[in-house]
């Protein structure tokens, strides 16, 4: 197992030559078309990380009419989802990905400063909605998404202090405390912070303020925005939008403890799983060496790449041990044998390392219930319905 990729050269398929100022112009049609030309031509800008042509393609779209709502969650959020699906398919590296996404932060910005939003705002106040606290949950960095939320909301005409990436629960707690915030919008995308958006959801309705929570983290239909306790959760900006404007949210009631949500959590497996988690992947790689013998001719890098795999498995466990869910898990594992099959990486070097797993964690049954679980789920992708390795 190694996360090394192909080298994949420079992205040139699908890319439209510029206009005469440089910025990619739009195939002109119907509204739909347009706006899907628009779309394909701002993700050709984003991958070419130019900056200067994503942010005129916004503002020309803006001059000529365009909804700012429309835009941000039709075409930006759109291109940003489609990035991510290059990445998985290791059609871009990690370093092109975050560059990407550095230049639809920047059309962003520029759809907020645009004169049509700011007079859309403008008119939006006058409803006095209220204050909104937008944050990503501790170690989250995929920012865009409550950036977008943030901007969505603040053309309804909410007041929205946006906190940004990676917020500790005292800092957001710390914030609430100086202001007269009315919810706290929580958005996380990776599902190993779910402890910790957990914690953050907890400290919150302790001081008296509601959350309502999105972001892939929670699951495709919120149900674990549900479990860890939040007041409300939202498949994406605009629904949030409405579900605020429709009515506020409960004041949540006091004296709510995490374990009241968690009660399997007094096992403690979560607690030992996290703390040794380094330990685990160091003997873990070790072992593989026997059990996967292709291992001994990794070079330091692989090396490197393959106890990173180690470590987002081990810290997967970990979060399907807190939430006590198998389908965090297996879905993960199923994920990561896709992710590692498009690098061209052998993904039949997940089995033994499940395996070691199960070996170190013999005295934790939960933790070897979900590992088996993971082992059956690869066997399961492995193997066609006629008995044909896939």
């Amino acid at each position: 197992m190694s996360g090394t990729a192909r080298g994949s050269g420079e992205l040139t398929a699908g890319h439209r030559p510029p206009d005469r100022q440089g910025v990619p112009r739009a195939r002109q049609g119907a509204p739909k078309d347009r706006q899907i030309a628009l779309r394909d031509a701002l993700l050709d800008a984003v991958l070419a990380k130019d900056g200067p042509a994503a942010t005129g393609l916004v503002v020309g779209a803006l001059d000529e009419g365009a909804d700012p709502e429309g835009l941000l969650l039709e075409v930006i959020a759109a291109v940003q989802r489609r990035i991510g699906e290059h990445w998985a398919a290791n059609e871009i590296s990690v370093a092109q990905e975050h560059a990407a996404t550095a230049v639809n932060e920047r059309a962003v910005a520029a759809l907020a400063d645009h004169r049509t939003a700011r007079a859309a705002r403008t008119a939006a106040s006058a409803a006095g909605r209220g204050r909104i606290a937008v944050a990503c949950v501790d170690g989250e960095w995929h920012a865009l998404p409550a950036r977008l939320l943030t901007e969505v909301l603040r053309l309804r005409g909410w007041q929205v202090d946006f906190l940004g990436p990676q917020v500790p629960s005292p800092r957001l707690i710390a914030h609430l405390h100086t202001t007269r915030t009315d919810t706290v919008a929580l958005s996380g995308s990776i599902s190993t912070r779910l402890p910790a958006a957990h914690a953050a959801i907890t400290a919150c309705q302790a001081v008296g303020v509601p959350v309502l929570t999105g972001g892939a983290a929670f699951g495709p239909d919120g149900r674990y925005a549900r479990l860890l306790g939040a007041d409300a959760w939202a498949p994406d900006a605009r629904t949030a939008a409405d579900l605020l404007a429709a009515e506020p949210l409960p004041r949540p009631l006091p004296d709510h403890q995490p374990l009241d949500d968690l009660p399997h959590l007094s096992d403690q497996e979560y607690t030992l799983v996290t703390r040794n988690g380094p330990a685990l992947v160091r003997t873990v790689l070790a072992g593989l060496e026997d059990a996967w013998p292709a291992m001994r001719a990794y070079s330091d890098v692989q090396r490197e790449r393959t106890a990173e795999d180690l470590a987002h498995i081990v810290d997967f466990l970990a979060t399907a041990l807190y939430l006590d869910d198998e389908a965090l898990f297996t879905s993960f594992i199923g994920w990561t044998r896709q992710v590692l099959t498009a690098r061209g990486v052998p993904a039949h070097s997940l089995p033994p390392a499940l395996g070691l797993l199960v070996q170190e964690l013999k005295d934790f049954p939960r933790a070897t219930r979900l590992l088996r679980h993971g082992l059956r789920e690869l066997a399961h992708r492995h193997t066609t319905p006629k008995g044909k390795t896939a």
